[in-house]
């Protein structure tokens, strides 16, 4: 079945609601019947949305290079950085010219709204149907203004979030595991690679990231595109074989990329089906009801982030405990209605990118935010959601790959560091499986661990190690050697909890992709006590934003993970370009000591039975939090897991604690020390 053949009875059915709209579309558009400012948003907002009608059945091979550059920009100019400043997407400027009471809901509307690029392109009428018809119910309460209570307009869109969520969520369920939804996988494999125009198909934005992305990748031999291909996809594989999971009984895997890597990718989708797996696809979410503050599946360049961090908690508009009960209901149901792709549903398999221009955020008063009640249900609503998805696909049943390779936003210098990560993701697996063997048997001894700061870092944080009843085959840490988790460099653990005190500090780290300045956690018995960071002039607004986007509204979080990266080569990499803060957390956690907080790296899976290459089994999978998961899962896991690294230059030195008080020095002052660790050294030294 091609693809919009899924779509036709139900686009038959909305066939009439549609056409009604664009006539209404037009109406609006010249109507003086809204007083302003109101009358100049729905007209400007009307205009924009009839610019849609012609994409359905979007044919890009219809269009020259230059016409479908302009279709892109008339689609994205309003909330370029340069043009956001007199944008309705643009909170502050909606609440400017349209007051306090409707600014920020007609900001977000218009937010919405712009979802009618995705849906008309890809045959998804339903959906634009409804939202157009949002925005004409919207228009109509406005007609009588004199009359209009600010709840009315609310209340018209938590009745459409909720009435159609029975609509939008199992539709996203279905594009995230269904194979029949395979636009873009038929794109990548028909396409012509070297014709500039295929990137315009997504209807993301296209900058000189994807066009040159593209460009270079084409300028590659097919041997070293095989090549590039089979590192991620051989990764994939053996992250199955590792963890003993039998990938013969999957059939289908999710790729994520980047516009401009469909080389790449074509590979890829020929290398997996070697292994039995039939790709899937999709492109971001564009309604918040589905959308996540981090845009996965087939992505562009953002067009502007803090038009996206502007709108990350929009859902205060309709967010209640009757709407989070419906929406766990229809997500429940979808995911039973797509139980037959879920059983055999392999993973992910990622290639991400990296070197975009660092992204620290303005904070906006006038933005949409979430009430201490919205944000305990928002957290409920992660913990009951991951429920239902881990029902439907068990963590202990399927792996995942992540590999990242360079942007050419990264500089001038974009060709000579992706040769390098090629390097840097592909170096000597068994001269770090015996160095990383090294490190594990002394840490092994330790009771605990501490990492100390040098310099400006504050750092001083003691990690206690968990006991082991047969330490002659059991290990605490797992010997990482780039399966999953590519490139290779690092040993990790999760730590115990109690005992576990002291302050994390750095005085840079991008997390989540936003960059926190000086950030400081300090934590008792594992879990964080107190949280800061100097991003912003006002204490209230740190704490606000670490909360937000590190805590993600929960009052605390545990260590989950305590590691000791060792790719001293991606970190000399890093230093020589000056690029270490456009580095993606996959790479800069093999750059240094780091803790994740959140889960530990076995959630959901600590009852599979795992061993370092040294026939040790890895016994170390649960803390105190995570082992709740026997009496009650929803205290257990908080489904979230941010890495966050100590550059090596702010080491002063990690020293394993043995029971006996005997101390042994694993680094000191950047520099690994430990015997039988020193080659780590060779490149910074040579760096």
């Amino acid at each position: 079945m091609k693809y919009q053949e899924l779509f036709n009875e139900e686009n038959m059915a909305v066939a009439e609601r549609m056409e009604l709209a664009w006539e209404r579309m037009e109406e609006i558009r010249q109507e003086e019947s809204v007083p302003e400012p109101f009358r100049m948003y729905f007209q400007t907002v009307a205009e924009y949305i009839l610019q849609f009608k012609s994409q359905i059945g979007f044919d890009y091979g219809s269009y020259s290079l230059d016409e479908l550059q302009q279709m892109n920009q008339n689609i994205y100019r309003d909330i370029l950085p340069e043009q956001y400043a007199t944008s309705y997407g643009n909170p502050e400027f909606a609440v400017n010219t349209l007051g306090e009471t409707y600014g920020a809901i007609l900001s977000f509307l218009y937010t919405e709204l712009r979802g009618l690029n995705l849906y008309t392109r890809e045959y998804r009428l339903t959906e634009a149907t409804c939202f157009m018809e949002l925005f004409i119910e919207i228009y109509n309460l406005f007609e009588d203004f004199e009359e209009l209570k600010p709840q009315q307009v609310q209340k018209a869109i938590y009745y459409f979030y909720y009435d159609y969520c029975d609509v939008l969520v199992p539709l996203r369920i279905g594009e995230q595991y269904n194979p029949r939804f395979n636009r873009y996988v038929e794109l990548v494999e028909q396409a012509d690679l070297e014709d500039m125009r295929y990137l315009y198909a997504y209807g993301e934005y296209v900058s000189e990231n994807e066009i040159k992305t593209a460009q270079f990748l084409n300028g590659l031999s097919e041997k070293e595109i095989e090549e590039l291909a089979f590192t991620y996809t051989d990764g994939y594989r053996e992250g199955f074989e590792i963890a003993g999971i039998d990938l013969s009984k999957k059939k289908y895997v999710n790729i994520h990329y980047a516009i401009g890597q469909e080389r790449i990718v074509r590979a890829a989708i020929h290398q997996f089906r070697e292994l039995g797996l039939e790709p899937v696809i999709y492109a971001p979410a564009v309604s918040r009801i589905n959308s996540k503050n981090r845009r996965n599946g087939v992505i562009g360049t953002s067009p502007n982030r803090q038009f996206e961090y502007d709108h990350r908690l929009d859902e205060g508009l309709y967010l209640d405990r009757n709407f989070m009960e419906r929406k766990l209901e229809v997500l429940s149901q979808a995911f039973e209605e797509n139980k037959e792709f879920t059983d055999v549903f392999a993973g992910p398999a990622v290639i991400e990118t990296f070197g975009e221009t660092p992204f620290e955020p303005e904070q906006k008063r006038s933005c949409i935010s979430l009430s201490k009640k919205q944000q305990d249900l928002a957290v409920e609503y992660t913990t009951q959601s991951s429920k239902i998805v881990n029902r439907y696909i068990k963590r202990e049943e399927y792996s995942f790959t992540i590999i990242a390779y360079p942007s050419p936003e990264i500089g001038d210098d974009f060709e000579a560091i992706f040769k390098d990560t090629v390097k840097v993701n592909t170096l000597d697996k068994k001269l770090y499986r015996r160095i990383q063997e090294t490190m594990i048997n002394e840490l092994n001894l330790a009771k605990a661990v501490r990492v100390q700061g040098t310099g400006n870092n504050r750092t001083d944080i003691l990690v206690m190690m968990h006991e082991m009843e047969h330490p002659e085959k059991e290990t605490n840490f797992e010997n990482c050697l780039a399966d999953v988790n590519i490139p290779v460099g690092e040993v990790f653990t999760s730590p115990k909890l109690t005992g576990t005190n002291g302050i994390l500090n750095v005085s840079e780290v991008f997390l989540n992709d936003l960059k926190f300045i000086d950030l400081e956690l300090r934590f008792q018995d594992g879990m964080i006590a107190e949280y800061t960071c100097k991003n912003f002039e006002k204490e209230e607004d740190n704490l606000r934003f670490v909360k937000e986007n590190l805590l993600l509204n929960r009052q605390t979080l545990p260590i989950g993970e305590f590691a000791i990266g060792t790719n001293t080569t991606a970190y000399v990499m890093a230093n020589q370009y000056d690029i270490v803060y456009k580095l993606p957390i996959l790479i800069v956690e093999k750059m240094g000591p780091h803790f994740a907080v959140g889960d530990t790296c076995y959630s959901y899976s600590e009852k599979n039975r795992l061993f370092n290459p040294d026939g040790k089994e890895i016994v170390a999978k649960d803390n105190e939090c995570s082992i709740l998961r026997k009496e009650d899962e929803t205290k257990a896991y908080f489904n979230c897991h941010t890495d966050i690294t100590i550059p090596y230059e702010e080491i002063g030195s990690i020293v394993s604690i043995h029971e006996d008080g005997t101390e042994v020095a694993i680094m000191k002052n950047g520099r690994f020390v430990l015997r039988g660790t020193e080659e780590l050294n060779r490149p910074l030294e040579e760096g």
